[in-house]
């Protein structure tokens, strides 16, 4: 849609956003000079127009409830381009914040609702270049601002071990498809910990790959310097797997390093552990909201490393403890200024933009902001006062102590090759009533980042695995590694899965009635 010439009134509005002190005859003078220069936006539409992608054509249907198990699916569909490769017959459902080119993306929010994208995301294209077949797009949290699966405009996704309980976000839908069984592996996405606490939930495996191991091009943004994607699923071998896959540069993302070379995740899985240093950081225990039980389990899971023949050790890294607080700052401001006031993208970036994405959000929102979800208000509220009121000089202080925060990681990881805690403090909790008071909807969603989000900060790889099950119900022990080192995260991983003889799974002896 061309970018319409401004009108007298249109003219004034700007220059009084701006404070720039014209009168009717400055902006009469500069009229024809603005008219003039929108030309040019005009000739950028003709030519990305005419180098735009045709939409594929694919089918797709929005699945009625009986048809809607965990109501973990936005729409099903079954995608498959070729018949051979590591993936070939294996079924997988996308995150829908993340592209299938001509199947709706909703991204959990009515802000989205209504939009299909033009292109394939990479790690899509990458999935079903080596055969796997698509099986829909699962229900995410609304733009993915929850750690709870209570706050999709779809409904809440249900957990399998008990269907009355949260299946943990933002990638809900996936984690739920996978730990039922509906679909062998599925992809989610991570800033604040999505991929790992919805699987700590529901006792699978997820991995939040090195910041920009996995590119992110055709996932929607929430800030550029915490977005990542990877693969949820029920084995570390299948995590190992879908890893290889996906992993490695596009050229379309400036997250990712230009010399970026993956691990061949699969053949360090075969590597011995035997050795290997593990340190037990006892910063991601005791939290205020800490289950006993939890943070019990998570020791006897490090302890059982030892028995491995790993080296198990309790190490202390002070700045864990300051790290959500560094997340609070750049998360809020971050997705304030790029999520929303940015539609999702913001400016300056060298990467793959999303223009109709672009288009289509901005103006919803924009029609109606209402129709944010609670956290997303309290993201704007908070995120906008602190910019309005510093200029988002507390995001620059935050950006400039991440080095900090990462040397200590690293400062630790130099003696240790793994570090271990659990990945929530808590098992999932009852999903909120629909009429629950906004204090709840909020604080269901926030209460379980502590440990996921500081390495979303950090940058470093870490890995959810079912730690054990207390009273029922999974907890998850974080694996976290170097820079880039997500093989041997994995390679430990593994070798505790072996020791325990593989994840249990929910069954109808567990499960509770739906909701």
């Amino acid at each position: 849609m061309p970018v319409r010439p401004p009108d007298p009134a249109a003219l004034q509005k700007v220059a009084q956003h701006y404070g720039l002190g014209l009168d009717e005859a400055d902006l009469a003078s500069f009229s024809p000079m603005v008219d003039g220069l929108l030309a040019s936006w005009d000739a950028v539409e003709e030519l990305y127009t005419a180098s735009a992608p045709a939409m594929p054509q694919r089918a797709w249907t929005r699945p009625e409830p009986a048809d809607n198990p965990y109501n973990a699916w936005y729409v099903t569909t079954a995608v498959t381009e070729v018949s051979a490769g590591p993936l070939a017959g294996r079924t997988v459902a996308i995150k829908d914040n993340t592209a299938v080119a001509g199947v709706p993306m909703m991204n959990g929010s009515a802000t989205v609702e209504g939009y299909t994208p033009l292109r394939d995301a990479t790690i899509v294209s990458r999935l079903l270049a080596a055969g796997a077949t698509i099986a829909g797009k699962a229900v995410c949290e609304d733009l993915c601002f929850s750690g709870g699966s209570h706050t999709s405009r779809t409904g809440a996704v249900r957990n399998p071990w008990d269907e009355t309980r949260s299946a943990g976000g933002s990638s809900s839908g996936s984690s739920a498809l996978v730990a039922g069984g509906v679909v062998d592996f599925a992809t989610g996405g991570d800033q604040g910990g999505s991929i790992r606490m919805p699987a700590s939930y529901t006792g699978i495996v997820g991995h939040k790959p090195t910041h920009g191991l996995v590119p992110y091009t055709g996932a929607f943004p929430i800030e550029q310097t915490i977005d990542h994607v990877g693969p949820m699923t029920r084995t570390v071998a299948d995590a190992a797997l879908v890893l290889n896959v996906i992993a490695g540069p596009d050229g379309l993302d400036p997250r990712q390093p230009r010399d970026l070379v993956p691990d061949d995740y699969v053949a360090a899985l075969s590597r011995g552990t035997e050795g290997l240093r593990v340190g037990v950081l006892g910063e991601g225990f005791g939290h205020p909201n800490s289950e006993p039980g939890v943070d019990e389990a998570v020791r006897a899971a490090a302890a059982a490393l030892g028995d491995a023949g790993l080296v198990v050790e309790d190490i202390s890294i002070p700045w864990h403890s300051h790290g959500a607080r560094l997340w609070d700052v750049i998360a809020t401001e971050g997705a304030a200024a790029q999520m929303v006031d940015g539609n999702g993208y913001g400016m300056n970036w060298q990467g793959l933009y999303d223009p109709e994405v672009i288009a289509h959000y901005g103006e919803q929102w924009r029609r109606d902001g209402s129709r944010f979800s609670e956290t997303v208000k309290l993201v704007l509220l908070a995120g906008r006062h602190a910019i309005d009121t510093r200029q988002g000089a507390h995001y620059a202080m935050a950006r400039n102590l991440v080095p900090t925060l990462r040397a200590a990681y690293d400062d630790a990881l130099a003696q240790y090759d793994v570090l271990v805690m659990p990945t929530t403090p808590i098992r999932s909790s009852v999903i909120p009533a629909p009429d629950a008071p906004r204090e709840e909807v909020i604080g269901r969603a926030l209460e379980m980042l502590a440990n996921t989000c500081v390495t979303d900060v950090s940058g470093h790889p870490a890995c959810n695995v079912p730690a054990g099950l207390v009273d029922g119900l999974p907890t998850g022990m974080m694996i976290v590694g170097k820079h880039f080192d997500d093989a041997t995260v994995l390679r430990v991983a593994h070798t505790f899965e072996k020791l325990v003889g593989g994840f249990p799974a929910p069954s109808t002896a567990t499960a509770g009635s739906r909701a």
